[in-house]
């Protein structure tokens, strides 16, 4: 049974429960901002559904002694984005975490699954998709939302179940711990330090307008959390690029080069333009995109046919190992990439190292 929870008082009275485990999932919005608007919290406790209202006053305080009591599992599904709806909104993370996206890939079920296809797989429930772009922030809520909402966490407790006992069963437990824990600590620490090495344009720059172009990203990154605007609101990548690689000599010619562009943010000409002319403390450090030679593609296949052969013996399915641009931080760096985590180590480097060490060998 779904309960629509708009008092404080009523979440803080189920709190004395105290269950084991709980299910949740989020309705937010974000088209026009950086940070997710947090519009509805689905918990399911035993039998019950609770559809709580955050917008309420006093209710994100009132959601945190669920979130940060230890003692109570919190069964989530594809959970990153909710993630940090929760830390923006009620300033902690749920903890510990069991997301049964990621559990059901280690267990060897599907990658990346989706919650419809997992629960029909599972437990051979269709579940209806009408909802899915509904203006959650509206009050009063529809029926058909309602009950769009409660399904999002009435199976997680069947998912919860069949995927636990699979990862027992193949003594993969810690695997989901590790990675469940992973995904917290990006959501803690969420700013990248060199975002430039992501852009594929960056590729094609040379060493000081890449350099010239972190500045521009970290900047845009700063400006979007203060005022609360998605990235591409406050500076699109095709001008970012355009800036690094033909700085402009001065704030007019900015103006001029902006022109061209008709999303450009002409009113942050002066702030951007000092961005891209200050250079930051720690530059010199940043790593270079390049582009793969023929050598390092080589290498690259080989590294991904090893991971796709161990992931055949244990029956995981592809890129639950290691994705490609993992490798290629490898092989550039020459240090075991910390988002693959240690289980992952095990598993692959005794494999992988002798074949990354092999361009160098043969040079």
């Amino acid at each position: 049974m779904a309960y629509w929870i708009t008092h404080p008082a009523e979440l803080e009275q189920r709190y004395q429960q105290h269950p084991d485990r709980i299910g949740l999932d989020t309705e937010f919005i974000r088209e026009r901002t950086f940070w997710p608007q947090l519009a509805l919290v689905q918990m399911a406790i035993g039998e019950e559904i609770l559809l709580i209202d955050p917008l309420i006053p006093g209710m994100a305080e009132a959601l945190k002694p669920w979130l940060t009591d230890t003692s109570i599992t919190k069964v989530m599904h594809s959970a990153s984005e909710d993630l940090v709806a929760f830390k923006h909104t009620c300033g902690v993370l749920p903890r510990p975490l069991f997301d049964t996206q990621i559990g059901a890939a280690l267990a060897g079920i599907g990658s990346g699954m989706g919650y419809q296809k997992l629960v029909a797989a599972i437990t051979g429930v269709t579940l209806p998709k009408g909802e899915t772009r509904s203006d959650w922030m509206r009050r009063p809520l529809s029926p058909t939302q309602l009950e769009y909402a409660a399904d999002d966490v009435v199976h997680l407790f069947a998912l919860h179940d069949e995927i636990r006992s699979q990862l027992e069963q193949k003594g993969r437990t810690a695997w989901l711990q590790e990675d469940s824990e992973r995904l917290l600590a990006s959501v803690d620490d969420d700013e990248d330090r060199w975002p430039h090495v992501s852009m594929r344009a960056a590729q094609f720059l040379d060493a000081q307008s890449q350099r010239r172009l972190l500045r521009l990203l970290r900047w845009r990154d700063l400006q979007a959390r203060q005022s609360d605007r998605p990235r591409s609101w406050i500076l699109d990548n095709e001008l970012a690029t355009t800036l690094a690689r033909n700085p402009p000599a001065d704030t007019d010619a900015l103006l001029r080069l902006m022109d061209r562009f008709p999303k450009a943010p002409r009113r942050l000409a002066q702030p951007l333009f000092q961005a891209l002319t200050t250079p930051l403390e720690d530059e010199a450090q940043a790593p270079l995109a390049s582009q793969p030679t023929d050598a390092s593609k080589n290498t690259i296949k080989r590294l991904q046919d090893a991971v796709a052969a161990r992931a055949a013996e244990l029956g995981l399915p592809d890129g639950v190992l290691a994705s490609r641009r993992h490798l290629e931080t490898w092989l550039e760096s020459g240090q075991w990439p910390a988002l693959l985590g240690q289980w992952r180590r095990a598993e692959l480097e005794q494999r992988l190292a002798p074949l990354l060490a092999e361009p160098a060998a043969a040079g």
